[in-house]
């Protein structure tokens, strides 16, 4: 059972390591739904591959999902407007809607079509092996290193876009940079995890890292921290239970924002309590 588990145990890591750090981003930036727009575009450049007879997990398929995912990537970074005129949740959830239903419209034409939606969804991370694993190792590290590099002016655009542009960086090109590299993210996570576990890594440990910590370090090892403890749950439910791998991760990460979120009201409350003193004493 351990062997027939590591290689997914050790994938669910890999997502949580680079979709943590891309999450606390994301929520800094508040375009949450990004990643699902980003997934669903990736989606959709592999099922044009399916549709033109090309496997689901072949080069041709992912070379279609990146290169859509970066038509994607352009559409976000562009269309962000200087004085807000149309918000970038906008733009994210229009490029979502019509994403998910130029893939409908695909699968409803191509062999197997109910089958790749599923896929796509809850994903086949079970089944993922050792050498995928290390392909996907091999490209977070390479986008983790090139973040490491310009991580000033992207955290600097996540967190006080004014202060970028007086300090007159070209949002539109970092945008797309990030974007872009998120979208090469994106595209390697959905092929084997699905759109919604991957969300599922991209928000929930960011979410609750920020609920209890504060500066990047902190919030970064603490959104791997859980990350990592309920990529173990999740697995461990999932063999368990006999159930679907990606769906029993996606329901481990709902209840531990659930258990956060609880957790947090409650150090409110005994820090309000706390403050206000004892009840009838001096003050």
């Amino acid at each position: 059972m351990f062997e027939m588990l590591a290689a997914p145990m050790a994938a669910c890591l890999a997502l949580a390591g680079i979709n943590c750090y891309f999450g606390l981003h994301i929520v800094s930036r508040g375009v949450i739904f990004v990643d699902l727009a980003l997934a669903q575009v990736a989606a959709l450049g592999a099922t044009l591959a399916l549709l033109a007879g090309f496997e689901p997990a072949s080069p041709q398929a992912y070379a279609a999902a990146l290169a859509a995912t970066l038509v994607g990537a352009a559409l976000f970074a562009f269309g962000r407007f200087r004085d807000e005129a149309v918000p970038q949740e906008a733009i994210i959830g229009i490029v979502y809607a019509v994403g998910a239903a130029a893939a409908i419209l695909v699968l409803d034409r191509a062999p197997h079509g109910g089958e790749a939606m599923r896929n796509m969804l809850i994903g086949s991370v079970l089944y993922v092996t050792w050498p995928e694993v290390l392909k996907i190792v091999l490209i977070y590290a390479a986008v983790g290193l090139l973040h490491y590099f310009l991580r000033k002016p992207f955290l600097l655009i996540s967190t006080d876009i004014a202060e970028a542009r007086r300090r007159g960086l070209s949002i539109r090109a970092w945008d797309f940079l990030f974007y872009a590299t998120f979208g090469v993210v994106v595209t390697s996570s959905v092929q084997i995890a699905g759109v919604l576990m991957v969300f599922s890594y991209l928000v929930v440990p960011a979410v609750c890292a920020v609920l209890f910590c504060r500066g990047v370090p902190a919030r970064l090892l603490a959104g791997w921290a859980v990350g990592g403890i309920v990529s173990f749950a999740g697995v461990a439910l999932s063999a368990w239970g006999d159930l679907p791998t990606g769906a029993a991760v996606v329901a481990a990460f709902g209840a531990a924002l659930i258990l956060a979120a609880a957790a947090r009201a409650v150090i409110v409350r005994v820090r309000s309590a706390a403050a206000r003193g004892p009840a009838g004493g001096p003050g």
